[in-house]
């Protein structure tokens, strides 16, 4: 039960400066104030927070947030704090006074977010902690922990399960950036969660760049991608913490502003250079894989693998702290064989439980590296999603190979696997399909069945190429939990009755010449405007001790600079200002924005202010639409901006001499009952410095920005 008739909506506008919520971000926030147990999985740049920060500030009581992530706590709350919503984090590096306060200010109802690690968690001092208090929510952060399929199992993480057992009436949501079919159900399962909503947002980093490049001359590779994108952030991945330094060292002696992060560091250290990766004192990360998880930083441009990773699941959520702002990002994975050799040598010296289903996730990884069909696509089936079409934005795409129609041999593979019984590993169905009278064949039967030898027409390592090719695009999938049975995939079912073709490569045929597809949305805009709006941001956010993007992420200063506001409701206007933000920061961005549209201080020349074209371009598309007939409501459609947004751009364009009768785009918008009510309000509660918050408040709520913009601005006229 909530606290509030308001709706998630206007939480997420109050408190993050947001119009609208991404893809599913609002029914899984509905699901949790519901109080169902909820799964999420969403890729990294989803919006996984919100679906469990707005149900903390609507429900009563405090929501508890389980996190491995302590290195973090600090700027996760301290991002809280700058949104307006009280939050505290309680872990190991506390003195005990402080977890004393802690503790006295979730007595008092004074918090709505405790972030706090596992083992904290776990202790029974913190759960006689939990029993003075109230509880609203359980939300556990990288859930994919808690499973020992998962690519980065903790085994304190499967002690979680006791709190349904304590607390069997508080819902519980399970969030992760990345986890295969099995990881997902053991989440679930681990959990004791009670018939679970599960939510699986797309994977589809659409803004990412995927390319493989071989593993020689990495050096000098990297150095001709760096010197292509100067003065932007990004990590580079290692295998070892000895190239880690050596790289570093490298491009520091080119000129490059880098520095190394690995596990063998002091923590103090780690502290330091994590810190300054963040706010942008330092612009380049040569680290290992203990580097990056949970790391909100938005404009990371983007991300190289000089070593390739153990596993897909690692892979996909390292890459995806590239272009976590929605603009275009690079991800490049440098491969050679040899390191396949490397980690399998070190995978059978250190002989883990589950050595066969590394093994065979690493096998995967090595087939992404050395595929030849859509790179997406691939990474999409192995989460079980299906991309229908090449994405056009990977170097497979860019650069096609040479196919031919495979369905026939698909569907002979399927029929095989299916008349199998979905039980026999990849060599034993080759072997199948091959009609061998090898003892396993024979033994099972399988030379009965009605596929045996339906392709014996080809060698053992063609078949082997092909059923890798299929099991990429989601045709066959791997049952790691089966003894590595093959089974029917996502699109198995399409081969076999609904029609569908399927391309494959022959094993020894060349790529084609390049031919270049669409490319992913461009980066936004990036003028003088954005660069002096970045400068302050840097500015403020020394001042405030935080990283940049606390303050306001790129995307967000790419808006301003489109939009140039120069009033605070037009600034709230701008994608990512929320009130807290507009109190602390609005006055300084401002400032910077008046200044460069100049009104603040002299013109340029004797033109007077009425008469002058508007500098901004934002304004100038709202008047190109405007005068094709469109209205408010479909130029704000139009352009993906608020009614609020159009209405201002047509009283500031009807304040720079365009001929616009603001009179008469109000009565084409707002009733005259309306008009009213809302002139009413304006004379009751003013309208101070250009804001219209007061008077959105004292009317409930009832009309939106635009019918206020509109009626305030015919009165100022």
């Amino acid at each position: 039960m909530t606290v509030t008739d308001q709706s998630p909506a206007d939480f997420l506008k109050r408190y993050y400066g947001y119009d609208r919520f991404r893809p599913m971000q609002e029914a899984i926030i509905r699901s949790v104030l519901g109080g169902r147990d909820t799964v999420v999985l969403m890729p990294t740049g989803g919006g996984k927070s919100v679906c469990f920060q707005i149900p903390a500030l609507m429900l009563p009581g405090l929501t508890v947030v389980v996190s491995p992530l302590i290195a973090l706590m600090k700027d996760q709350v301290g991002a809280l704090h700058m949104n307006g919503i009280p939050a505290a984090f309680y872990n190991s590096t506390q003195t005990a006074r402080e977890q004393r306060d802690i503790e006295a200010d979730c007595v008092r109802g004074k918090l709505k977010l405790l972030y706090v690690s596992p083992e904290k968690l776990l202790s029974e001092s913190f759960f006689a902690f939990l029993d003075r208090i109230s509880v609203s929510l359980f939300a556990i952060d990288e859930a994919h922990c808690i499973s020992s399929w998962g690519h980065d199992f903790r085994p304190e993480y499967t002690q979680l399960g006791i709190l349904k057992q304590r607390y069997p009436n508080i819902p519980t949501i399970a969030l992760t950036a990345t986890a295969d079919k099995l990881t997902r159900q053991d989440i679930a399962q681990r959990l004791g969660m009670n018939d679970p909503a599960i939510f699986t947002a797309s994977f589809n980093r659409a803004n990412l760049s995927l390319q493989v490049l071989p593993g020689q001359n990495r050096i000098g590779q990297i150095v001709r991608l760096l010197q292509r994108k100067p003065d932007t952030s990004g990590i580079i991945y290692c295998l070892s913490r000895k190239s880690c330094e050596s790289i570093a060292g490298k491009l520091q002696e080119k000129g490059f502003s880098a520095a190394f992060y690995h596990a063998g560091m002091p923590s103090d250290e780690r502290s330091r250079t994590q810190e300054a990766f963040l706010r942008d004192d330092v612009r380049i990360i040569c680290a290992t894989i203990a580097f990056g998880m949970g790391i909100d930083k938005s404009n990371v441009r983007w991300v190289i693998h000089y070593n390739m990773p153990k596993n897909i699941e690692g892979f996909y959520q390292e890459i995806g702290r590239a272009g976590r702002d929605g603009a275009a990002a690079q991800t490049v994975l440098f491969y050679s064989f040899a390191d396949v050799v490397t980690y399998k040598d070190m995978l059978t010296e250190n002989n883990p439980p589950n050595l066969g289903l590394q093994l065979a996730k690493l096998e995967r990884m090595q087939q992404y590296a050395d595929a030849h069909t859509c790179r997406r696509q691939i990474l999409l089936s192995y989460f079980s999603e299906d991309l229908p079409e090449p994405c056009g934005n990977c170097d497979v795409c860019r650069d096609p190979r040479v196919t031919f129609d495979g369905t026939v041999l698909a569907q002979k593979a399927l029929s095989a696997i299916v008349r199998s019984g979905e039980r026999v590993p990849m060599n034993l169905l080759i072997d199948i399909l091959r009609g061998s009278r090898s003892q396993a064949v024979m033994q099972g039967g399988y030379d009965q069945i009605k596929t045996y030898g339906a392709g014996r027409d080809l060698r053992f390592e063609e078949w082997r190429s092909y059923l890798h090719q299929l099991i990429n695009i989601g045709v066959i999938e791997i049952a790691y939990d089966q003894h590595y049975a093959l089974h029917r995939g996502i699109l198995a079912d399409q081969v076999l009755f609904g029609g569908r073709k399927i391309e494959l490569v022959r094993p020894d045929d060349a790529p084609k010449p390049v031919v270049e597809k669409a490319k992913a949305k461009p980066e936004g805009v990036r003028d003088e405007l954005f660069e002096q709006l970045r400068v302050l941001r840097k500015q403020l956010a020394d001042e405030q001790n935080v990283p940049p993007y606390v303050i306001f992420t790129d995307s967000t200063l790419e808006d301003m600079a489109r939009q140039r506001p120069t009033s605070p409701d037009a600034l709230r206007n701008v994608s990512g200002v929320g009130e807290r933000k507009l109190d602390l920061f609005g006055p300084q961005f401002l400032s910077v924005i008046r200044a460069y549209v100049g009104e603040d201080g002299p013109m340029p020349d004797a033109t007077p202010r009425s008469a002058r074209k508007p500098k901004g371009s934002t304004q100038l598309a709202t008047l190109d639409l405007f005068n094709r007939g469109m209205t408010i409501d479909e130029i704000a459609a139009e352009r993906q901006l608020t009614t609020g947004s159009i209405a201002g751009h047509l009283v500031q364009l009807a304040k720079a001499g365009q001929p616009l009768d603001l009179k008469e785009i109000l009565r084409s918008y707002v009733s005259r009952h309306e008009q009213a009510e809302i002139e009413q309000a304006i004379a009751e509660v003013g309208v101070s410095d250009g804001r219209l918050k007061a008077v959105f408040d004292h009317l409930d709520g009832r009309y939106d920005y635009g019918k206020l913009t509109l009626v305030a601005g015919v009165l100022n006229r």
